[in-house]
């Protein structure tokens, strides 16, 4: 949103001196049609169904010995009921652990994973908007659907250090 302000005002001062190119791409359009997009989402789909099912059998194979043990015990002494009581809740914890492991927010295998197959896919395309950007004329292009805005921009109009500088002299 800072940025968009920025640019609000940014852009009126530099109209006055040049004309700005700005284009976008849509994000989504070209992963759901580029082939290795394709690709690299079915390996990702492939390994997610695999996690799943792993997770129903270790979920599958808890239910049925909870069930067992819902029936015996009643007959156990309480030291057996107590070491059956103590490997389902390890069995558990184990289910969620694998389950963190591979889907957790942020830090799961599933984003590692991600990232292994799309950056091919990311790097090229990057790579072409920035050749269609610079034969194009444009200084900046967006990302109308993706979740980074800015996917181009031109250097010479990079203000950064200028910001920087002003910041640290208390200007």
């Amino acid at each position: 949103m800072l940025f968009a302000v920025m640019v609000m005002f940014t852009v009126p001062a530099f109209s006055q001196s040049a004309s700005i190119k700005i284009g976008y791409v849509d994000s989504e359009i070209i992963l759901k049609q580029l082939p290795e997009a394709i690709k690299a989402q079915g390996e990702l789909d492939a390994l997610i169904e695999k996690w799943n099912k792993a997770v129903d059998s270790m979920s599958t194979v808890l239910q049925s010995e909870y069930a067992d043990y819902q029936k015996q015990q009643a007959n156990m002494p309480e030291p057996k009921k107590a070491e059956i009581q103590q490997k389902l809740i390890k069995k558990q914890q184990d289910i969620e652990e694998y389950r963190r492991a591979k889907f957790a927010q942020g830090s799961g295998e599933i984003y590692r994973r991600q990232e292994e197959f799309l950056k091919p896919v990311k790097d090229k395309t990057f790579k072409t908007i920035e050749i269609v950007a610079k034969e194009e004329g444009m200084q900046f292009v967006f990302d109308k659907a993706g979740e980074i805005l800015l996917l181009y921009a031109d250097a010479s109009y990079d203000i950064t250090y200028k910001v920087l500088d002003r910041l640290k002299r208390g200007k």
